[in-house]
């Protein structure tokens, strides 16, 4: 998403309120948007993206009850650090890690779809809810751990190659910003974000223009309107003279996608 900003506005914002008008359409009982920590003084398109998704839901009384909820990081998911772990040891590696210092929440599978549930039987409309994930794991330790449980010795079997950050990319996530707090909810491992209720100003307004930047393909015009609507995204930038392969990925040329939608075989601001 970081390569590609304008499909997460498309996919992430776009589809979001796509999702929310059918449901209200149709009367669909209950939606829930699952988010992701990374919303919380958002520093990637992605978490820029979803956080808008959660001002579309809070953003007015939809006549289908939505509610959001924040994941952390889901372990055994696709994509999901430990198989990656485990195939790069499988492998002899070496087990990359972007920074020793990085920190991530996690949940099981399990976990996850019982917060999606649960949330969708809590929640009136409206409400942002969170897992109580517990302490963040630091992920160079669940390296090591891991290496140890196949049996070998991270210092001399299976090496550990610090690789550096990824665009976009924190050290550590939050659950929530200065702005919320979390409150307990009737299950016990389920908090509440209560925000302190502002919405950005004009938000439709500023999503069509969103939406025809990413039509656009303006990527700077994409996040200057990311920036406006979500205050707190500060967007990493990367580093004039660097190099590696997170550097080079991410400068190198994408092949503009054409979506499903867009008539003609190009793009289109119909919808």
């Amino acid at each position: 998403m970081e390569m590609n900003p304008d499909e997460a506005v498309l996919n992430n914002i776009l589809g979001t309120r796509n999702v929310l008008e059918v449901c209200e359409a149709h009367g669909v009982e209950r939606l829930v948007c699952v988010s992701t920590d990374k919303v919380v003084n958002p520093t990637s398109v992605m978490g820029c993206c979803k956080r808008v998704a959660e001002f579309l839901v809070q953003s007015r009384a939809w006549k289908t009850p939505s509610m959001v909820v924040r994941f952390g990081n889901v372990l055994g998911s696709r994509g999901s650090v430990v198989p990656t772990i485990y195939e790069q040891i499988r492998n002899g590696g070496p087990v990359t890690i972007t920074h020793p210092g990085m920190t991530r929440f996690f949940m099981t599978i399990p976990e996850a779809a019982k917060l999606v549930i649960q949330a969708g039987a809590l929640g009136q409309g409206g409400e942002i809810f969170v897992l109580d994930m517990g302490e963040p794991v630091k992920i160079l330790d669940l390296a090591r751990d891991m290496i140890q449980l196949a049996g070998l010795d991270p210092e001399n079997d299976v090496p550990v190659q610090i690789v550096g950050i990824r665009p976009g990319e924190k050290l550590t996530e939050e659950l929530a910003d200065g702005t919320e707090e979390l409150q307990s909810t009737n299950h016990p491992k389920i908090l509440r974000v209560k925000g302190n209720g502002d919405l950005p100003v004009g938000l439709d307004a500023q999503l069509g223009e969103l939406f025809q930047a990413a039509l656009d393909m303006n990527d700077s015009r994409i996040r200057a309107l990311l920036s406006r609507i979500v205050s707190t995204y500060r967007p990493i930038e990367l580093p004039k003279n660097g190099t590696g392969p997170h550097v080079e990925a991410i400068r190198g040329k994408r092949q503009p996608h054409v979506p499903a939608w867009a008539g003609n075989g190009a793009r289109t601001a119909a919808h």
